[in-house]
């Protein structure tokens, strides 16, 4: 079992989230960053779709009241072991009565945590995650809180001492073109790709919301609500895009810049109030060979992973 002492500016349960129920409304939750929680499960031993805890800002404080592995993925937290620092990306051993500890963020903004075990939990539509807006999944369909406990049967399968790094992040944003470009002139989609984008206080796991200084695309236009889906980039009336992310809606009535590609929309897990991005249209094709380098990255950790256990 572990207790959650002090759990942060936002502290939830994920995995991969809900699929194949967006047709009855239901978001899709899960870890914005899926890269990070499949790499910090599979150094533990874990399946790759195991529940972890993503970590918001830092701030936090984690009793084990176990012995567990555990490995810490994501941004630079500065994490301790009764004071002892521990690295993200490496598996390590915290023993029964230990605590971990997270100071604030470095350079991002999210963690998660895998811990080695079957995790003591209920299911709801095929998925572990905590979807904060509905109220359903993870613990208790919100997110954790100081003495909040989550029992789970420890396993050994790892090797203390293995890591793995994350693909690079980027803030130059590959994006499909939207289904909507066509009703926008050709002077605000040059700004949209032309400008950079400060993330506002306004962002959540719902959708980051972006402005500039130095442009703005607002518009009068008035569609009937379509399908939107995380990555998908609203533009309200006021010019200032909205990224969908996680725990986004399903149908929406602003028209639609574009898509984030799939390879490109965990970076956005890392984005905080006043970081930059910029946006590039890229074609199927590149979009496909992103998607390609990354699952080369997991295909890689893999192979090392299968030889070291072997060794």
């Amino acid at each position: 079992m572990i207790t959650i002492e002090k759990p942060g500016m936002q502290m939830s349960i994920q995995d991969q989230g809900r699929t194949g129920s967006r047709h009855l409304g239901v978001s899709q939750a899960g870890c914005l960053d899926p890269v990070a929680q499949i790499v910090a499960n599979r150094l533990v031993g874990n399946p790759d779709n195991n529940p972890v805890i993503e970590i918001t800002f830092g701030l936090a404080e984690i009793a084990f009241n176990n012995d567990y592995l555990i490995a810490l993925h994501g941004t630079d937290m500065q994490a301790s072991i009764d004071g002892h620092a521990i690295r993200p990306g490496w598996c390590c051993y915290i023993k029964k009565g230990q605590r971990l500890t997270l100071a604030a963020a470095r350079h991002g903004f999210r963690s998660y945590l895998a811990i080695a075990g079957n995790w003591q939990l209920t299911q709801v539509l095929g998925s572990y995650a905590t979807d904060l807006a509905a109220g359903f999944g993870g613990l208790s369909g919100a997110a954790l809180q100081a003495g909040d406990e989550i029992n789970i049967t420890p396993h050994y399968d790892a090797t203390v001492g293995l890591g793995a790094m994350l693909p690079a992040k980027r803030t130059q944003i590959r994006v499909h073109p939207g289904p909507h470009n066509h009703l926008l002139n050709n002077d605000q989609l040059e700004q949209f790709t032309g400008h950079s984008w400060q993330v506002t206080n306004k962002s959540n796991r719902m959708g980051l919301r972006l402005a500039s200084n130095e442009c703005t695309l607002s518009h009068e236009l008035s569609l009937p609500s379509l399908a939107v889906m995380p990555g998908s980039i609203q533009l309200p009336p006021n010019g200032e895009p909205i990224v969908l992310l996680n725990d986004a809606q399903t149908t929406g009535g602003y028209p639609l810049l574009g898509t984030v590609i799939d390879a490109d929309l965990r970076h956005f897990a890392q984005l905080k109030p006043s970081d930059f991005i910029n946006f590039e249209f890229v074609s199927i094709a590149a979009a496909n060979a992103a998607a390609d380098k990354t699952q080369a990255h997991l295909n890689q950790l893999q192979i090392a992973l299968n030889y070291k256990n072997k060794a």
